[in-house]
């Protein structure tokens, strides 16, 4: 059982955020196959940027199911206080703070993971948010800046005195970006500095390794990011063998066609077919990527520029079973 603050689930698997991945319409389809913790894409603190037609999709949370748990990203105190007031002004049950992000354009402006060199305004961001809001606040953030700068455990403590809910350790500093293997073993320490759920997160792809990673890290739940992509449904998968030692198989190529169907007229839905056209290139190519002898489906897909044509070219994956 996994609890935040007043909700709790048996589920100990929760949807990463990543920015142009998990959207409203990704979030749901994950919750389709039994997710349950899903965190939306990351919402700038600067409320002059909202206005754009990507924030206001962000900040649409008042019809999604919840517990709606949404991330914020910044590094002036009052200002995360204030947008973290507007959200959940807007629906939002739980707000995460980034504090783990290693892209240059969010640590160039001295968000993301570059926070963690800071621990004082680590401590006044924190402390700020958690007063201005009457939901749980939660954390997520990677093991330091470097290698050389590891400082997790210390940002653990500040962040359990602040009244931070749930943590969540990428188990990579911000140099790695996204380069090596995360270091479970460094999250284990988090892990025993605290008394606050922790959850695991870097290079969880299965069942197994979700399991194997909860016994390293003596976690309270895992947090999955990459491997979802093109993939709504592992999410599922990894929740029920973790809470039932059942092991689901992938969808076959029947169901996969009717789930990118469902994708897609969500994203048309969402953004309107120009930009929908567009975004579901991107999900579309990463389930076709793991489907032998999709390749050239996904480079028709790509050129594609209506949502008519979408369908219809998806409609052939089920030419690709009989093929096999």
């Amino acid at each position: 059982m996994l609890s935040i603050g007043p909700y709790s689930h048996p589920s100990r698997v929760i949807v990463a955020p990543m920015a142009g991945v998990t959207d409203r319409a990704f979030r749901d389809l994950c919750r389709s196959y039994g997710a349950h913790w899903t965190v939306s894409e990351m919402v700038t603190s600067d409320s002059k940027l909202w206005s754009t037609d990507k924030s206001r999709h962000r900040l649409a949370h008042a019809s999604e199911q919840g517990p709606r748990w949404v991330q914020l990203a910044g590094s002036d105190p009052a200002q995360m206080a204030e947008a973290a007031k507007r959200n959940v002004d807007l629906g939002a049950d739980i707000i995460d703070i980034n504090m783990g992000c290693p892209a240059k354009k969010v640590c160039n402006k001295a968000a993301g993971s570059s926070l963690l060199r800071d621990e004082k305004l680590v401590g006044d961001i924190l402390d700020a948010v958690v007063s201005a809001v009457p939901v749980p606040v939660t954390l997520k953030i990677r093991l330091g800046w470097s290698w050389d700068e590891v400082n997790a455990p210390t940002i653990a403590k500040i962040a359990e005195n602040a009244g931070i809910h749930l943590l969540t350790v990428h188990g990579r500093t911000r140099a790695c970006r996204f380069n090596g293997h995360a270091n479970y073993e460094a999250i284990a320490s988090v892990k025993s500095s605290v008394d606050i759920p922790v959850i695991a997160n870097g290079d969880i792809d299965s069942p197994a390794k979700a399991e194997d990673v909860l016994t390293v890290t003596a976690c309270d739940g895992v947090m999955i990011g990459r491997a979802a992509q093109g993939k709504p449904w592992l999410i599922g998968n990894i929740d029920a063998y973790l809470r039932e030692g059942e092991y689901r198989s992938s969808p076959d190529l029947i169901e996969i066609r009717l789930m990118l169907s469902k994708h897609i007229q969500a994203l048309h839905d969402i953004y309107g077919e120009f930009q929908g056209v567009r975004i579901a290139r991107k999900h579309v190519g990463w389930t076709l990527d793991a489907i032998p002898g999709a390749h050239l489906l996904k480079q028709s897909f790509n050129r594609l520029d209506s949502a008519e044509d979408q369908f219809n070219l998806i409609a052939s994956l089920d030419q690709l079973d009989q093929a096999a």
